[in-house]
Order: structure tokens, then C-alpha cells, then sequence
């Protein structure tokens, strides 16, 4: 497989400022893409969020972007949340930098006219939730007239949040002849349409070896009781560098963020009814490593990117297998370890029975107490009882 970034046909100046930030050799979804994407032809990649996706295309549209006239930008990437639209452009802005591009993340819950100005005035590389993109369109702050590059990040995430319907008629209103570059957990059911009806003789790249896989997390499954499940928590969150926790509802987020803060362990909650910068602040926190620990709602969860998450705990347990697939999926990304931790209640012990058949697991039910040691480590969890 190729080692190199100049190798897969990537420019001098890029890899330099790859090398700088200490990128050396492409991850297997960028191997694979990559040349193809710097031909100009359409791909379809199938990769799991951690891959190293957001690289691959940020690359070649780097390398292919034109300059953009005012009003008219030359790329867009569409993605499912405002998260994942911030760090989408995070990325990207460092690379365009190298080549004095713009970029712009633009989604609701922030200044319309402020996101109306910047685009009229020109950006390059526009990365956008397909709701806000329409607005503007609408608004005429911005035409697709000239747009030559259309990344589809995340199509499985649009699928299931319902938006497929706006990102078609995007597609619909894209002026010119464009290379397509659509990335995808899954590329069945409603993506596949979009594959068939929207992409010109896709070129199709699957990376296995960064498929999720319940093998690569340490599975800790604990019997907790309910006057005692809050200070469980704690008392994992105490022993991660950056844990995820995940609850049911909006309100159990707020209300275990402040439970946890009660025992002395800084948490911040993010779901859909906070205010955009309250979410962009816990997010940008986690994300830096200044908070360790984050409640999140499955929904807003989809928008997290973060690599070095080392557990993440399904505070209230997932809903089936694929939702523990997807939650659990935060931690062992891009080829690390973590551990997962589930804390199961006495009237959820059968529940929690069929999801690890689903999953292919058989797992032993540990009682625990909060005072157990194991838990400021699960990694080294061994499954004898601790004495406490």
C-alpha cells in the first residue's frame, strides 16, 4: 500500500503542511480514495466516522478548488449537524490556508445575515447543513451556480435524521458539471438512490479495516442500583481522560450533567434544545481536553469527532445493538482501544440480555458499587469481585 501522501499524487506544498502538524502517512480510506478523487472522478467511499475521511476529501478538494467569485462558491461539502459542520471546517481551513482559500461553516442557530454577508462577499469552500444551505439559497446570499466540487459527508447520518429529500434538491440546483464525493457508514436503502440518481459513474472504496467492531472496546456490562447509579458515574468519569456518556433524554442530559457536578466531576451537556454557542463551547472544551466529560443525546452526539475519547458510558442503556454500535463506536477510533461501560438496572438486566446476543457477546453482569476501585480503570477491569 502506499506510504506517502506525495505518492497518492498530493502536492508538495500540501504534504509540508501535512508533515508540519505530524501527518506522515495516509490512513487506509485516504490510500484508496485519494487518487481517484484527484482524477475528477466520482467516489463512493464506505467508512466509519474516525477513518480518516474528512482528510481524503478535504485534500482533493483543496488540490482541485477554483478561486470563487462573490456569491458563487466553487466547493460544497454537506454535512448532518452544526458539530460536525465546525469541525469539518476546522479541518479543511488550515489546508485551504496553504493555498490562501476560504472556507465557511454555515448551519442554524446562528446569524443568518452575518452567514448571508460572509458568502456574498465570497468563500471558496462552503461546508453546510442542507436546511441553512436552502435558506440562503432562497435568501440569494449564495448561488450553486459554479459549484464544480459536491462532498456528501456522513449520507447514512442524512438518511436517518431525515434530511436526503433537502440534500436532493441541493443536488438538483447545482449548476454546473461537478465531481461528486459521497462518504458513508452504509450505502444502502436511501443513500443508494442518491448514489444512483446524483453520481456519475461512482467509483466504489470500502475500508473494512475501520469498520466499528465490538472486538476492538473493552465491554464492561454493570449492575448498578438505582440510589447508587449517579456516583457509579462519577466515579468512572474520575478515572478517564475523556468520557462519553450517553442518556435518553434532553432533560437527563442537563439533569446528570449537574448530578455529576454534585460529585465533584465537571461534566457539560449537549442536546438539540441548547443554545448554539452553549453547544459549541462544551464541544470546542471536550475537544481540547479541558473538559473531561460530556452527556450527550444520541442525536447530538452524531456531530462528535473526537479521537481520543478512552470510555464511553451508556449511562441509560441504547434503544437496540445498532444504537450501542454507534454510541460505542465514540471510543476505538482510528485504530485505538477503549472501553465501553453500560449501566444496567434490575428491570433492565433481560433487555440488556438480548442486546449482547445481537452483538455477539456473552458477557458476564458485574454488581457494582460506587466505592469499587476497578472503576477509575475498566481497561484493567478483571472480572474476579474487587475487594472493597
Amino acid at each position: 500500500m502506499t506510504t506517502t501522501f506525495g505518492a497518492l499524487g498530493i502536492s508538495a506544498d500540501l504534504v509540508a503542511a501535512l508533515d508540519e502538524v505530524g501527518i506522515t502517512a495516509p490512513f487506509p480510506v485516504q490510500s484508496l480514495t485519494i487518487p481517484d478523487l484527484l482524477e475528477g472522478r466520482d467516489v463512493c467511499g464506505k467508512a466509519k466516522t474516525g477513518s480518516g475521511k474528512t482528510l481524503a476529501f478535504g485534500l482533493a478538494v483543496v488540490e482541485r478548488v477554483q478561486r470563487a467569485q462573490p456569491g458563487r462558491p466553487a466547493a460544497l461539502v454537506m454535512v448532518p449537524t452544526r458539530e460536525l459542520a465546525t469541525q469539518v471546517a476546522a479541518e479543511l481551513t488550515p489546508l485551504a490556508a496553504v493555498r490562501n482559500l476560504s472556507v465557511r461553516a454555515v448551519y442554524g442557530g446562528t446569524d443568518l445575515e452575518r452567514q448571508s454577508s460572509a458568502l456574498r462577499k465570497g468563500v471558496d469552500i462552503v461546508v453546510a447543513t442542507p436546511g441553512r444551505l436552502i435558506d440562503l439559497i432562497e435568501r440569494k446570499a449564495v448561488s450553486l451556480t459554479d459549484i464544480g466540487l459536491v462532498v456528501l459527508d456522513e449520507a447514512d447520518r442524512m438518511a436517518d435524521m431525515g434530511f436526503l429529500p433537502q440534500v436532493e434538491w441541493v443536488l438538483r440546483h447545482v449548476g454546473t458539471p461537478h465531481q461528486t464525493m459521497l462518504f458513508s457508514a452504509t450505502l444502502d436503502g436511501d443513500v443508494d438512490h442518491v448514489v444512483r440518481i446524483h453520481m456519475h459513474d461512482p467509483v466504489f472504496h470500502e475500508v473494512e479495516s475501520d469498520r466499528v467492531d465490538v472486538d476492538d472496546m473493552e465491554h464492561r456490562f454493570l449492575s448498578v442500583h438505582q440510589m447508587d447509579k449517579v456516583k457509579v458515574a462519577a466515579a468512572i468519569a474520575r478515572g478517564a481522560e475523556r468520557c462519553l456518556v450517553f442518556v435518553r433524554t434532553k432533560r437527563g442530559a442537563d439533569r446528570l450533567a449537574d448530578q455529576l457536578e454534585r460529585e465533584g466531576v465537571m461534566a457539560l451537556p449537549i442536546h438539540g434544545d441548547l443554545r448554539q454557542t452553549a453547544r459549541e463551547r462544551a464541544l470546542r472544551d471536550f475537544t481540547s481536553g479541558k473538559l473531561h466529560v460530556l452527556v450527550a443525546t444520541d442525536v447530538a452526539a452524531r456531530g462528535i469527532h473526537v479521537d481520543e475519547i478512552d470510555v464511553v458510558m451508556h449511562y441509560d442503556p441504547p434503544a437496540d445493538h445498532k444504537a450501542y454500535v454507534h454510541r460505542s463506536g465514540r471510543t476505538a477510533r482510528a485504530g485505538t482501544s477503549g472501553a465501553v461501560a453500560t449501566l444496567v438496572l434490575w428491570d433492565q438486566v433481560r433487555d440488556i440480555g438480548l442486546l449482547q446476543k445481537r452483538l455477539g457477546l456473552d458477557l458476564p453482569l458485574m454488581e457494582v458499587f460506587s466505592n469499587d476501585p476497578r472503576l477509575a480503570d475498566l481497561s484493567a477491569w478483571k472480572d474476579e469481585p474487587a475487594a472493597v
